[in-house]
């Protein structure tokens, strides 16, 4: 497995037939920003992404502004997110009409 400048293990290389794994995208590791969860191979915080995403900024603009990060890597992220809250929704967890008869 290679690594990178920043010590971090290289995401595997992406294949868009495969369905997106967590491990090829956000990492967490103690010596990296103090274990915060960081894109694979960077030293980008994950959450710097959804608080682009939530200001209203583009993935584009993300991507410009932190090029370590790749693009299959941020849209890996987006399916991941949506896959984990319709998987959520579906099971009707958090949903407070799921507990009412």
């Amino acid at each position: 497995m290679s690594v990178t400048p920043f010590g971090t293990p290289e995401p595997p290389p992406y294949d868009e037939t495969m369905p997106s794994e967590p491990a090829s995208i956000a990492c967490s590791d103690p010596t990296v920003l103090g274990g915060a969860v960081v894109f694979c191979g960077t030293r980008v915080p994950f959450s710097t992404f959804i608080e682009y995403l939530e200001g209203g900024s583009t993935v584009d603009r993300f991507l410009a502004d932190f090029p370590s990060v790749s693009r299959e890597q941020a849209v890996g992220a987006l399916e991941l997110l949506g896959t984990t809250m319709i998987e959520r929704l579906g099971r009707g967890e958090d949903d407070p009409r799921a507990s009412v008869a």
